[in-house]
C-alpha cells in the first residue's frame, strides 16, 4: 500500500494510486519538519533537492530542534529554518522558570507562523512533530510513518515500512516517491556553510592534520547497544597508525568527554582529540577532508556518506541501510537471531552484535575502501 488519507481520528484508510501533489499546482511556501535525531535529520535532507527540483520557486522551511541545527542551519537550498528550543523549555520546567518557558514557546510560534504555508512534510512521524505540523497552520499536512496518534493530526499518511528498500535514505525515497517528486538522483544534501568549512580547516591546522592525509574515527552515539568497544577503538587506532601510517582524529561531542579519556589511556598511539571542540557542522566540514571515516550508526558516519568519503560502517543493533550510492563503503553487520532490536536490547548489555565485529575484520574492510578510492580527498571537499 502506498499512500494513505486519514480524515479524522476514526476515519477509514484507502489506498491512493495517483501521486499525493500534482505538479501543475505547486505550493509556494512549503514546511518539513524533521526535529530530531542527527542521523536521521542528515537522512531527511535528500528531501531538500527532491523538492527543489520540482518545485523551484516556492519557500522552502525547515522545523529542527537545537542539537541537530548544524545539520540544516544555512542551507542554500532552504528559504528559512526555524529551530526548536525544546531542551531550553525543558530545563527552564526543572527549574521552576515556568513564565521563561512560556515566553520561549511564544517566541517559536511567532517564528513558526511568521509565514502561511501551503504543505507541511512531517518526515518525523510522531507526536512531537505532529503537532508542530499542525501549529504551524498549513493548509495541508502529509505524514510519513505517522505513529503516537500524529496521523489524526494529518491530511495524509504515508508508510515507511515495508516499501523494499535497503539502500541509504529508502523511507525518504519510499517518500518522494509516493509525492511524485520523481527523484532520479536522490541522496543526502548537507551543505556547509562557508564560515564553518573554514572554521573547520582551522581547527585541522591547530592539531596539525593535512586535509586528505587522516582517518577520523566517529566512536559515539546516543545508545550503547549502538557503540563498538573502546578498547577496540584504540587498538584500531593503532593499526591505522602503524600499518598505513596515517594519522587519527576522534570526533564526538562534549558527552564523550569520558569515554574519550579512556580510549586515549588505552591507546598506544598518538590520537587527535577533537572530541567536544567543534560544532556539529564542523565536525561534518572535518568528515568531508578525511582520507577515511570508520564509525557506528550515528549522523557524523552518515555524514561521511553524504560527502562521498570512503566509509566502514559498524552497524549491529541498528540496520539502517545496507547500499551507499557513490561512496566507496564497507558495511559491516552480522545479523543474528535478535537484531537489529533497535531501543530494546535483549542480550543483557553483552551487545553480542557488535562484539562479532572483531578488529581484523574493520582493519581489513578499512584498507579496501582505501584502496579502491585511492586513499586521496576529493577537490570538491579541498
Amino acid at each position: 500500500m502506498g499512500a494513505q488519507r486519514l480524515s479524522g481520528l476514526h476515519a477509514s484508510v484507502l489506498p491512493f494510486q495517483m501521486p499525493l501533489l500534482d505538479p501543475s499546482h505547486p505550493p509556494t511556501s512549503i514546511l518539513v519538519v524533521r526535529l530530531s535525531s542527527r542521523g536521521d535529520v542528515v537522512f531527511a535532507t535528500s528531501m531538500i533537492p527532491a523538492l527543489r527540483r520540482v518545485y523551484p520557486d516556492a519557500r522552502i522551511t525547515w522545523v529542527v530542534e537545537e542539537e541537530s541545527k548544524g545539520v540544516v542551519l544555512g542551507h542554500p537550498r532552504l528559504s528559512r529554518v526555524v529551530v526548536m528550543p525544546r531542551t531550553a523549555w525543558r530545563r527552564a520546567l526543572r527549574s521552576g522558570r515556568v513564565l521563561r518557558a512560556v515566553q520561549g514557546f511564544r517566541a517559536f510560534m511567532r517564528e513558526l507562523r511568521a509565514e502561511e504555508y501551503d504543505l507541511v512534510l512531517d518526515v518525523q512521524g510522531i507526536l512531537r512533530s505532529g503537532l508542530v505540523a499542525r501549529l504551524s497552520g498549513a493548509k495541508r499536512r502529509i505524514g510519513l510513518g505517522s505513529k503516537e496518534g500524529s496521523g489524526a493530526l494529518m491530511h495524509e499518511v504515508v508508510e515507511s515500512e515495508g516499501h523494499g528498500y535497503d539502500r541509504v535514505c529508502s523511507e525518504y525515497y519510499h517518500f518522494a516517491h509516493e509525492l511524485g517528486l520523481a527523484p532520479d538522483d536522490f541522496a543526502m544534501d548537507v551543505a556547509l556553510p562557508h564560515d564553518t568549512r573554514r572554521s573547520a580547516c582551522e581547527h585541522l591546522d591547530r592539531a596539525g592534520l593535512v586535509r586528505g592525509r587522516f582517518v577520523v574515527l566517529v566512536p559515539f552515539t546516543t545508545r550503547p547497544q549502538k557503540h563498538w568497544f573502546e578498547d577496540r577503538w584504540a587498538d584500531l587506532a593503532g593499526r591505522i597508525a602503524h600499518d598505513l601510517g596515517l594519522p587519527v582524529a576522534i570526533l564526538g561531542g562534549p558527552d564523550d568527554r569520558v569515554a574519550m579519556d579512556r580510549i586515549i589511556a588505552a591507546s598506544n598511539t598518538e590520537l587527535h582529540d577533537l572530541v567536544g571542540t567543534t560544532s556539529l557542522g564542523e565536525a561534518a566540514a572535518i568528515v568531508g577532508q578525511a582520507t577515511a571515516v570508520v564509525g557506528v550508526d550515528t549522523g557524523l558516519t552518515h555524514m561521511a556518506i553524504a560527502a562521498q568519503r570512503p566509509i566502514v560502517a559498524l552497524f549491529g543493533s541498528t540496520l539502517p541501510y545496507l547500499k551507499t550510492p557513490e561512496s566507496v563503503s564497507r558495511i559491516l553487520h552480522h545479523p543474528i537471531h535478535c537484531s537489529p532490536c533497535r531501543k530494546n536490547p535483549t542480550c543483557g548489555g553483552d551487545w553480542t552484535c557488535m562484539r562479532a565485529l572483531d578488529l581484523a575484520q574493520v582493519t581489513q574492510a578499512l584498507h579496501e575502501v582505501l584502496v579502491e578510492s585511492g586513499g586521496t580527498v576529493s577537490e570538491a571537499e579541498a
